[in-house]
């Protein structure tokens, strides 16, 4: 019953991790990508690292999986978001199509939404 749930997280893990990677390829700009990078990769590793726990059991090899695991989840949202927010602050656009700017918004600055394909479109 185990190895039957281990190989459900590991597969699960597996399908997370791929669709953090078609999101990091197809999404439009990098705050889209870093969601879905962040999200997705995280979930996905964290399932890849419990399915080689409940796999290998309470020994070094499982122990080292389940502290990689609870390390991983603790530690890659809050580099994405010093990332993203870094990127805010350095002025990287957000995509065309963003609706919601409440960054700028609480900040008081002008938009940072990237209009220049529109406005090269109404010249």
């Amino acid at each position: 019953m185990i190895s039957v749930l281990a190989l459900i997280f590991l597969w699960l893990g597996v399908v997370f991790v791929l669709l953090g990677a078609l999101g990091l390829a197809r999404f439009p700009d990098l705050y889209n990508r870093m969601q879905a990078a962040t999200k997705c990769v995280t979930l996905g590793v964290c399932g890849i690292m419990i399915g080689i726990f409940l796999r290998s059991g309470f020994n070094p090899l499982g122990i080292k999986a389940l502290l990689a695991a609870v390390f991983i989840l603790f530690t890659v949202p809050v580099s994405s978001h010093a990332l993203v927010r870094g990127s805010l602050i350095a002025g990287v656009k957000l995509w065309k199509g963003t609706v919601r700017d409440e960054f700028t918004a609480d900040r008081g600055g002008p938009s940072i939404i990237d209009n220049s394909m529109t406005d090269q479109e109404g010249k």
